[in-house]
């Protein structure tokens, strides 16, 4: 297990210990017949990667306008309001009604994150890694969409009521009004399409991050993730 004393800053550190160990584990590496130790560091540098990726994409996720305010983040209306009788037509008259009930929705979105944020990293710790070579050898987000895979959706379904919520007391009045206009549509399934968009934005965003981290593990300060991706095993 990990210290779980890190702040969670896009140059996320683990704690004094964490690095001593893993300096540790590094040097064990240079003596013969340590296949057994190889294999745990290898393991090791993946949950090393996975946690300092999930960290550094939620610490942005979840700062003020963590969505809106990137390009790369930003998400759209939910497709119910466009898809329905004109909603959005009908109630936003202007380009400046449709950007505010946006930036509300990406506002909640930084509610879905951190609803997210302990999830991951709590698969983190206990996901099992059958292979770690070809993770830390697969492409750029390699590590990302394994974790992704193996949490088969469990973000969408933790997200979903807390999303809802969010909906139900905004106190954005074009909120209410786009919900009211919803005919067929209820809060539940509107949050949970929604939450689909924020489990696809946070997705995105740690995979961009594991790919910066392999660029320069260097930035992470962390032995064992740096000796594995230098040296590529």
């Amino acid at each position: 297990m990990m210290e779980r004393n890190v702040e969670m800053t896009g140059g996320a550190r683990l704690g004094r210990r964490t690095v001593l160990v893993g300096a540790a584990a590094v040097a064990l590496l240079a003596l013969p017949g340590c296949e057994t130790m190889r294999r745990y560091s290898l393991v090791d540098a993946v949950r090393r990667l996975l946690y300092h990726a999930q960290a550094n994409a939620f610490a942005r996720l979840m700062a003020p306008g963590g969505f809106w305010d990137n390009q790369l983040t930003r998400l759209d209306l939910p497709g119910a309001l466009g898809s329905r009788g004109n909603i959005l037509t009908n109630i936003l008259t202007s380009m400046v009604f449709k950007d505010r009930l946006q930036r509300e929705f990406n506002h909640m979105a930084e509610r879905g994150a951190r609803r997210a944020a302990p999830l991951v990293a709590d698969a983190v710790e206990v996901i099992g890694i059958a292979n770690a070579k070809a993770l830390l050898d697969g492409g750029p987000t390699a590590a990302t969409g394994y974790l992704r895979g193996q949490m088969a959706g469990s973000l969408i379904e933790a997200m979903s009521p807390e999303l809802a919520d969010a909906l139900r007391i905004s106190q954005e009045p074009l909120v209410g009004q786009a919900l009211a206009a919803l005919t067929g549509v209820d809060v539940s399934g509107l949050a949970r399409d929604f939450a689909g968009e924020v489990d696809d934005a946070i997705w995105a965003e740690m995979g961009r991050q594991e790919a910066a981290i392999r660029a320069d593990p260097r930035s992470t300060k962390d032995p064992v993730l740096i000796g594995a991706l230098a040296a590529g095993y």
